[in-house]
């Protein structure tokens, strides 16, 4: 059986056992890699700070990663998808994919795209690459330190429920601010209170333009003004869109029951509102 090392009556950032650290490269994940750092008295060496890059993520991203590992002296290790023997490469804030490579690369290999019931992207992107990343140094079972806070009661409730990833029952999902009750707030206080920060807005704690820039899990609303101020954000989107096996268009779209991101591009052209503003995002495992 698993030894669960996130037990109560402890300080849920202390570590004691091998321990992958997921990095999403958000204020939330930021805040609690510090808090991790203070609780441990810096990086233990059965510790590991990961950070999945999909090509898809904003500069500003990239930079706030690289920034906190030099502001704390902590060494990130940088994965993405590689169609290669590990499954993944390794880069750094120089090398990593700014075009949606990685990204690309496993829709073609896969011949569709990821959409809201069958999200392979966050599994071949972001999870499958940190769990080789482990294995390949030896680690059998490990725990998984994800920024899950307090207040998103609903993700804290089901990845309880499962106590694993839905990859590998050899890691534990750990979500150390949820057990510390820290909020959006908290996190907000901290990143108010520090020399350096993440450069991308913030609307009532979130981070609209976080993680992959036009996910088909933000609400359509948020996307087409993401589109709207920034109209070149669509173009890879829209073309992975038009990709079709033996080069012949699907037709295939990220979200059957929408519009597609040509469409949108279309309406932000003329300016116009087609959705509902207040409609939330869908949870990922991707995170702030």
């Amino acid at each position: 059986m698993l030894t669960n090392h996130c037990r109560q009556g402890r300080d849920p950032f202390k570590i004691d056992g091998p321990t992958c650290i997921s990095f999403s490269g958000g204020r939330t994940s930021g805040y609690m890699l510090w808090r991790v750092l203070q609780a441990n008295g810096g990086m233990p060496t059965d510790a590991v700070v990961c950070f999945a890059n999909t090509g898809k993520e904003d500069e500003a991203t990239l930079r706030f990663v690289r920034d906190c590992a030099a502001a704390w002296s902590v060494p990130i290790r940088w994965v993405e998808y590689c169609d290669n023997e590990k499954g993944f490469a390794e880069v750094d804030f120089e090398t990593a994919s700014r075009a949606g490579q990685p990204f690309e690369a496993i829709i073609r290999k896969r011949q569709y795209l990821p959409n809201p019931v069958t999200r392979f992207c966050t599994s071949e992107l972001k999870i499958r690459p940190m769990h080789k990343l482990v294995r390949l140094a030896g680690w059998a079972d490990w725990d998984q330190f994800i920024g899950i806070r307090a207040d998103e009661q609903r993700r804290v409730a089901k990845i309880r429920a499962r106590g694993h990833s839905t990859e590998t029952v050899h890691e534990t999902m750990c979500m150390p601010l949820a057990d510390a009750g820290i909020t959006v707030r908290d996190v907000g206080a901290f990143w108010n209170a520090q020399p350096f920060d993440l450069e991308l807005l913030t609307v009532n704690g979130r981070t609209l333009e976080g993680n992959c820039d036009l996910c088909f899990l933000k609400p359509p609303a948020q996307r087409l003004g993401l589109i709207k101020a920034q109209p070149a954000r669509a173009i890879w989107w829209i073309r992975m869109e038009s990709l079709g096996i033996a080069s012949k268009p699907t037709g295939a779209r990220f979200c059957k029951d929408g519009p597609s991101y040509a469409d949108m591009a279309r309406f932000a052209a003329d300016q116009q509102d087609m959705f509902d503003p207040d409609e939330e995002a869908l949870a990922c495992f991707c995170g702030d």
